[in-house]
Parts: structure tokens; C-alpha cells; sequence
């Protein structure tokens, strides 16, 4: 089966096959959860402060392809000569204020008037996780051209951004010699009570002339991933979310089990953990989902990447830098 555009049920995009959101019906039992729960959901230890050297960024990558882990599914990526942006948020808090809400872990490493040349940013979906008002307002500044899921746009625009493409599931574009195509997620959408679902959601497959890597945004377990690795497979890197997992949301997170599935699904290569460590957005502990993915990896035979926050990292087999060990409270 190849990949099928995204399609609605009247105004609102739709998953591939039935997915609970875990929506209003389930806000009594996830808000109990959250008030037994035990775990450390916040460092107890400061996290950091970790620190990029954009000095770096003046010499290319020596193989074609580096990662700058900002946090969470914000990622710099460098990749045959092309430099992207992944889902950037340097607020101190996802939510839709600054006085409330999930808060950063620790600071971005890499202020935002550092930042290296950009050639074009990539927003997956509208979440205020993924899409950060503040930071796309900076953005838009610079005149940077962004590539986003259907619907997006209209977010993009509002806060001046001049260069859009929208895409569809299966839909292409080009950045120079890259090309860039919007693949299937199972998620959901919205950034209200009131507009669940009317944009769309997306992960993405990024190939150049020697690289092809795969950055999964937010997904659950999905059928999709084996039809991506048919489809645009073999990857040299997969970026894929393992945190913010819980048992009432099992169909739109997949936690470190499912994630290092999907690797193999996608026949990846290396596997980099993305989506954890940032923000408390789940009952787990902040450190969980790097330990767990780890011994699935082993498990499963799966090369791990995983750089210390803010570290420009060419791209290797096992590179595991355990910088979150220090901070743990065990």
C-alpha cells in the first residue's frame, strides 16, 4: 500500500484507522492519575545549562549530516548542504499563556539571535508543543520559508510568515537538491476545545543526494510506518517521539516499546529518541522514556542516537550520551 492523502469526515482531518485522543471523556481518570501520581515527573536537579557553540556551524559537516538537539522535537538538522529546523519552541512554557502550563526543563541551549542560517523550518502539527507562537513571530523575521501540514498555514501567516508551503500526506517539495514529503501520523490536532482535528498532522521524510532520514513528529502505534519504509525506506536516521506516554492516551503516543518498533518498521538504521526530557506532559518520570528506549534497543538490536541537548553531533551508530544520568533521582 503506498501513501494515501489525508482525508476528512466533514471539517476535520481524519487517522488512517480509528484512534481514541483521549478527549473530554477522558479527563476524569487522567486527572486522577496525575493527582496519585508518584513519579518524578519534574528534575529535582536543574537540568544544564546545556550550551551550543555556533561557532561550530561555520564548518560543514564532515559526513553530510548533523543534529543539534534543542530539546524536545526541536532539532537542527544538517543534511547534505541544507540546514532545517524541526518544530522550534524556545518559550518557557507550551501552553497558551506564558503564566501557566507545562515549563522547559532547562533553557534552550542555542539563543534564537544565534541561531545558524536556517534554509526552511518544518512544523508538523499545531500543538503548542510543536508550534510556538513567540518563536515563529522571531522566525518570521528572517524570512524563512516553512513547510507544514494542511492548515497550518493559516497560523503561519497570522503571525508573518511570508513563504508557506502546505502539504498533504504524500505530497512533495523541494529545497534545493533535498526533497521533502508530509507522511502519515496518528495524532490529532488543535490548540482549543473547539478546533480539534480542522488541521492536519504529519511526519516527514527529508532525502537528499546521500542521506534519507525520517523526523516522526507526534504519532501512536500505526500501521503507516510500514507502509513509509516501503515507500521511502531505507533511512540512514529516524527521529522518533518516546516520551509523553500514559495508559489513557495509548493510541496517539507511543512510549519507547512501540517507538523502537516503528524504527524497525521503517527500516531505519539509527534511531534517535525525540519528544522527552523538556516538558512534563506525562504521569511517567522526566528520565523514563531514555531509560526504557534503551533496553528495547538492545533488545531489538537497534542502534541508538542520542546527543546531549544543544551539542551539534555528526550522526554515528551507538552514540549514547547519558547526559541525563547525573539528574536522576533514584
Amino acid at each position: 500500500m503506498g501513501i494515501q492523502p489525508a482525508k476528512k469526515e466533514g471539517k476535520k482531518f481524519a487517522n488512517i484507522i480509528p484512534t481514541d485522543a483521549a478527549g473530554l471523556g477522558r479527563m476524569l481518570p487522567i486527572l486522577r492519575e496525575y493527582m496519585l501520581n508518584k513519579e518524578e515527573n519534574v528534575p529535582k536537579k536543574t537540568l544544564g545549562p546545556f550550551k551550543t557553540d555556533a561557532a561550530l556551524y561555520s564548518t560543514p559537516p564532515a559526513t553530510g549530516l548533523r543534529i543539534t538537539w534543542i530539546g524536545h522535537s526541536s532539532i537542527i538538522i544538517e543534511i547534505d548542504g541544507k540546514r532545517l529546523l524541526t518544530d522550534p519552541v524556545w518559550s518557557q512554557r507550551v501552553s497558551f499563556t506564558q503564566r501557566m502550563g507545562p515549563k522547559r526543563f532547562f533553557d534552550a541551549p542555542l539563543s534564537l539571535n544565534q541561531l545558524p542560517h536556517i534554509d526552511a523550518v518544518i512544523s508538523s502539527h499545531d500543538h503548542y508543543d510543536h508550534l510556538d507562537e513567540n518563536t515563529i513571530k522571531y522566525l518570521a523575521t528572517k524570512n524563512i520559508p516553512f513547510i507544514c501540514s494542511l492548515g497550518i498555514g493559516r497560523y503561519l501567516r497570522k503571525w508573518g510568515v511570508k513563504t508557506v508551503t502546505e502539504l498533504n500526506w504524500g505530497d512533495s517539495t523541494t529545497l534545493g537538491h533535498l526533497t521533502i514529503t508530509a507522511a502519515p501520523a496518528r495524532h490529532f490536532s488543535g490548540r482549543g476545545l473547539f478546533n480539534r482535528d480542522e488541521t492536519l498532522w504529519s511526519s516527514f521524510v527529508i532525502k537528499g543526494p546521500q542521506h534519507n532520514i525520517y523526523f516522526g513528529a507526534d504519532s501512536g502505534p500505526s500501521p503507516s510506518f510500514k507502509d513509509i519504509g516501503d515507500a521511502f525506506g531505507p533511512f540512514d536516521l529516524t527521529m522518533l517521539e518516546v516520551g509523553a506516554y500514559g495508559k489513557y492516551w495509548p493510541d496517539i503516543h507511543m512510549g519507547p516499546d512501540n517507538a523502537t518498533n516503528a524504527h524497525l518498521a521503517l527500516k531505519g538504521e539509527i534511531m534517535m529518541p525525540i519528544h522527552w526530557g523538556t516538558f512534563n506532559l506525562a504521569p511517567h518520570a522526566w528520565y523514563e522514556p531514555a531509560e526504557k528506549v534503551i533496553n528495547y534497543a538492545a533488545q531489538k538490536g537497534i542502534s541508538l542516537f542520542m546527543p546531549s541537548p544543544g551539542t551539534p553531533t555528526e550522526v554515528s551508530e551507538n552514540l549514547i550520551s547519558n547526559w541525563w544520568t547525573p539528574y536522576m533521582s533514584l
